[in-house]
């Protein structure tokens, strides 16, 4: 699952280097061209073309999971990369494509179950305009506020740096030690890998954590600051005190080497989304898997379960899957594992127990998504602004005593998401701090959303609400803890020491929870499936 509330309802964006598994110095060569088989349980066998609906007898690269991640890669493949790899397969266990991208369409309402929006970079613009979806991409007010919660009051975020001096969910104490720890007048780094609260508080001070960040991690991650690594994490930040020896100074050095490389030529094709907004698709987010599924067509497998893989003597590699027809087995040059990381160890575990070791520490808390819907005259007038809610939402640091991480104002974020006079809130609870969710049922759940709202954004004596989805995710997001790359160089290195080249993997455990980095992600692991392919593989 990707970031449950967009980063840019704190417009910041965490980052981590993405992963696959290095190239060996002298990774054997193909020796013979690899059958693509499906061998059917006491069948017969199906010719290649049955199988990709293509001429070629090989699978260059068989991307494992249908999520965003997997046909994203597939989709970056197809595009950038078709001339080393023209046949690729994707496979994913269930009956659909998207992994946790869920959108459901129900009497006027269109929301979200599991993540909600992206930030409208550069690569998920080309993603969607490659698929075909240039003229179905929605993106929000860039003006409209944020909130955080705090002492009974929702908050606006600053948008701008002229904001700064007048927003109210900080102190002038806390604003001035912010900048001068920013500017690096400030204790020192430890000397150890630090988590996102030591980090911040160090540089920013209490404030900013407690205000600011604490909130955000729960909205990105719901995680636990305290445990989440500020460089897995938000490996960007982390990285401007690095090379400038403050936040500040940082900034200024990473503009200063941009200026002196200037980037290429902007695609004309994508749009120019204005000021710092997040984004969808005019029938949610699930418009765009599905397109690309329909770009890939038969070479998307649907409901093939992956049981085993081998490595072939030539190189290649032996896929085993449990399908509607019966087992099938396919042959690759390249795998790709894009599903998630305790899936992943199970799977490697018969080709290196150190590797499958290493991905089965990855945690992955469980998160309930709750979408209810209120008569516009519920919302408290204080909240209003020109008689209307407006707004991205708002998120709820863990000391104010909300049990609900926070609230996506999907009504006011895009439009056609509610009928006329209704408001669409989508609710994310649990997390790592509030593991509790699943033992609670479906109505406990609304119930507790339902007493927040009333604290803050509802009137309390408003009528009950239409509950119109309740989704709990027993495993939700990967939470990125301090040793978390420590834990992708094992299992890469495992990988690699045991000789499995052309065996990658990717997904949001690797390339960072938002869906925009899960995009980013797939063009950096696609471009390596395209090294390994152009120096190595047969053709």
């Amino acid at each position: 699952m990707t970031a449950l509330i967009d980063l840019s309802l704190l417009r910041s964006s965490p980052s981590v280097s993405p992963f696959s598994i290095p190239h060996h110095q002298h990774p054997p060569r193909f020796r013979k061209p690899f059958k693509l088989r499906c061998s059917l349980a006491e069948g017969p066998t199906i010719s290649s073309s049955k199988i990709d609906g293509g001429e070629s007898s090989i699978a260059d690269c068989v991307i494992v999971g249908g999520g965003i991640s997997g046909l994203c890669i597939a989709q970056a493949l197809a595009t950038k990369h078709r001339d080393v790899a023209s046949n690729v397969i994707v496979t994913e266990a269930r009956d659909r494509v998207g992994g946790n991208i869920t959108t459901v369409e129900r009497d006027g309402y269109l929301w979200e179950e599991g993540p909600n929006s992206f930030q409208p970079s550069d690569p998920i613009l080309t993603m969607a305009v490659d698929s075909g979806l240039k003229d179905d991409l929605v993106l929000g007010d860039p003006n409209a506020p944020r909130f955080v919660l705090w002492e009974g009051k929702l908050r606006p975020v600053p948008s701008k740096p002229t904001d700064l001096p007048f927003f109210d969910l900080m102190s002038i104490a806390g604003k001035l030690r912010a900048g001068f720890g920013a500017i690096g007048i400030r204790p020192p780094p430890p000397g150890y890998e630090e988590s996102v609260e030591e980090f911040v508080r160090r540089n920013l001070g209490a404030e900013v954590f407690e205000r600011f960040i604490e909130p955000f991690c729960s909205g990105v991650y719901a995680g636990d600051p305290s445990k989440l690594s500020m460089k897995a994490a938000f490996g960007r930040v982390w990285k401007l005190e690095e090379i400038g020896g403050s936040i500040i100074g940082g900034t200024f050095k990473t503009i200063q080497e941009r200026n002196k490389t200037p980037k290429p030529p902007r695609d004309p094709r994508l749009p120019k989304p204005k000021g710092q907004t997040v984004g969808s698709f005019r029938k949610g987010l699930t418009m765009l898997p599905e397109a690309i599924a329909n770009s890939l067509g038969s070479n998307v497998k649907l409901s093939w379960k992956l049981s085993s893989i081998t490595k072939l003597g030539n190189g290649g590699y032996n896929l085993q899957f449990e399908t509607p027809e019966g087992m099938v087995s396919l042959q690759s040059r390249s795998v790709v594992m894009t599903i998630p990381s305790h899936v992943a160890s199970n799977l490697l575990h018969p080709l290196s127990a150190a590797a499958a070791d290493a991905l089965s520490q990855f945690y992955y808390p469980p998160v309930a998504s709750v979408t209810v819907s209120y008569p516009k005259e519920a919302i408290r007038k204080e909240c209003l602004i020109d008689g209307e809610l407006k707004g991205f939402g708002q998120l709820h640091p863990r000391s104010q005593g909300i049990e609900t991480l926070g609230t996506i104002y999907s009504s006011s974020l895009f439009p056609n998401r509610a009928p006329s006079g209704r408001v669409l809130l989508l609710n994310y609870i649990g997390g790592a701090t509030n593991t509790g969710i699943l033992s609670k049922t479906e109505g406990e759940l609304v119930e507790a959303v339902d007493r927040d709202l009333r604290k803050m954004l509802i009137n309390p004596n408003a009528k009950d609400p239409l509950v119109l989805g309740v989704r709990v995710w027993p495993k939700a997001i990967p939470q990125f803890l301090v040793g978390h790359l420590d834990l992708l160089d094992s299992a890469k290195m495992a990988l690699r020491d045991s000789g499995f080249h052309g065996l990658f993997l990717g997904g949001n455990y690797v390339s960072g929870v938002a869906l925009g980095r899960c995009v980013e992600g797939a063009y950096e692991v696609a471009a390596e499936v395209k090294e390994f392919l152009s120096q190595y593989a047969y053709k």
